[in-house]
């Protein structure tokens, strides 16, 4: 079962920075993300946008394209059988909403002050150990977790440690 972690930061850039992290860790199998997701409250004029780390969209076309290439040419019209595929794959692409509910994200983002950003991140499994201290770096407020009150709790105290420890190192 996978565990919703929500964590406030104060801009975009540093969210940017700890999905980067949290992607580069999942590349070395420190972590095993099904979706993570940054989200800000521009300061512009306070709307949400939600910057995924998978486009469906444009996954879904390049799949169609080449799929779709692959039965035009059996009917020997391969450049209409990409154009058709790629449609389609695109509009299918679009109708499909893995990981954390878009919905849900704005919602609880709207509570963010103009100009903070939100890093959204569904977690499988996790080397606690090695990604918390690296995650803690970032700072950022533990907005929600799905983990139980006291896996919370000790989430927590996991992250004081961390810190503690790099206030030391630092030092």
């Amino acid at each position: 079962m996978s565990n919703l972690f929500v964590i406030a930061y104060d801009d975009l850039a540093t969210a940017d920075q700890v999905r980067d992290k949290l992607l580069s860790m999942n590349r070395e199998h420190l972590v095993e993300l099904e979706d993570v997701v940054v989200v800000e409250r521009r300061e512009k004029d306070g709307k949400i946008k939600l910057h995924q780390a998978v486009n469906h969209v444009g996954t879904g076309a390049a799949g169609g394209a080449l799929w779709g290439s692959v039965i035009g040419l059996l009917f020997l019209v391969p450049f209409l059988g990409a154009a058709v595929g790629a449609a389609a794959g695109a509009a299918g692409g679009s109708a499909v909403d893995t990981g954390v509910n878009d919905d849900f994200m704005k919602e609880l983002s709207a509570n963010l002050r103009p100009g903070a950003a939100a890093v959204f991140v569904l977690v499988r499994t996790s080397a606690r150990d090695k990604v918390i201290p690296e995650i803690a770096k970032f700072g950022g407020q533990l907005v929600q977790t799905s983990l139980s009150k006291e896996d919370e709790a000790h989430l927590r105290e996991m992250v004081k440690e961390a810190l503690k420890e790099e206030k030391t190192i630092a030092s």
